[in-house]
């Protein structure tokens, strides 16, 4: 496992950059927008503005899932990073992919508009590749260190990843850069055909860019927010660790749940020898809880029951949760 405080340190940078990034993006798209009268233009105003407020969300959510744990709230304030999360894909659907949208079929159906000083819409968009790039770099060189971390691949890491930020930033970004060059067609074939329809074509063509990011992001948290069981890696991991103490006999069964970014929950019924003491049993668990939280840094809070192995309703709880794909995804069947 890796050191918790570097990938929130980096998360908060990625965010930060992104944001002032897509700020100055997105005054000059709006200025290139009304001097050439471009919808595309419009259209990625709208994104990169979308986008602008999805990083201060974002802010929001690196902030507020830091608190520590209270009274109210004893497994802490974590789950608040999905919550905001989920906020700022509706925010990336709500105000950008509408509002391009609008725009697109406006100018498709509408009056035609014409196009004017085209030169500084091309300037504008070149200048926002570049910046965007600088920030599509730095949320790319996150996400392939912690998936080189986690031995997977990019796309396996996004799946799976816990933390909403680098995620959100990687394919906000990744879709900033596929917006400008759909832009900069849309007001190239404008230019040379003088029809609007390009331009128009190509804002329905990035709100639905948008909306194919707002729905993978919101998705995500969506199964963040219901409560993930952790990494099946990570499962694994615990369950050979539990199965390997000599005072339990059989894993009974094991759950686990994202709490937070780093942090999951462990709840596990286990067989003890039935020869062990109450005493035994007792040390026994605090034992193997600390052993767990030395191994996994992510293991954050450790629940152990002991139940014997044969009870018949225990059993069949195991199996309809898991039925056969139990031992596939690191969980026991008793």
């Amino acid at each position: 496992m890796t050191d918790q405080a570097a990938p929130k340190g980096e998360s908060t940078l990625t965010v930060v950059l992104a944001g002032g990034v897509n700020l100055a993006i997105a005054i000059m798209k709006a200025v290139a927008g009304i001097l050439t009268g471009s919808g595309a233009l419009l259209s990625e105003a709208a994104h990169s503005v979308a986008d602008t407020f999805t990083e201060i969300l974002l802010l929001t959510a690196l902030r507020r899932s830091a608190k520590p744990a209270d009274r109210l709230h004893p497994f802490g304030y974590g789950k608040e990073r999905y919550f905001w999360s989920l906020l700022a894909a509706v925010s990336i659907f709500a105000s950008g992919a509408m509002f391009s949208f609008y725009e697109g079929f406006s100018t498709v159906f509408g009056e035609p508009k014409p196009q004017e000083n085209p030169l500084i819409g091309y300037i504008v968009l070149a200048l926002a590749f570049v910046m965007e790039g600088v920030s599509w770099l730095q949320a790319s060189r996150q996400v392939r260190r912690e998936a080189a971390e986690q031995k997977r691949t990019i796309w396996e890491y996004l799946r799976l990843v816990d933390d909403p930020a680098p995620k959100s930033v990687f394919l906000e970004d990744s879709a900033a850069l596929i917006g400008l060059v759909i832009a900069f067609l849309g007001l190239f074939l404008h230019h040379v055909t003088g029809s609007a329809v390009w331009d128009g074509l190509a804002s329905i063509m990035i709100g639905l860019l948008l909306a194919c990011v707002a729905y993978s992001l919101g998705l995500t948290n969506l199964r963040l927010l219901i409560g993930r069981q952790a990494d099946p890696v990570v499962v694994r991991g615990i369950r050979e660790q539990l199965a390997a103490a000599p005072e339990i006999e059989a894993v009974v069964d094991l759950q686990t749940m994202l709490l937070g970014t780093d942090l999951i929950l462990v709840c596990t019924r286990v067989d003890f020898d039935d020869s062990l003491g109450a005493s035994d049993v007792e040390r026994a668990c605090v034992r193997i809880a600390a052993e767990l939280h030395e191994r996994f840094d992510d293991v954050n809070e450790v629940f152990i029951e002991p139940v014997p192995r044969t009870d018949p309703e225990l059993r069949a709880a195991v199996l309809a949760r898991y039925g056969d794909l139990a031992h596939r995804f690191g969980h026991p069947t008793p």
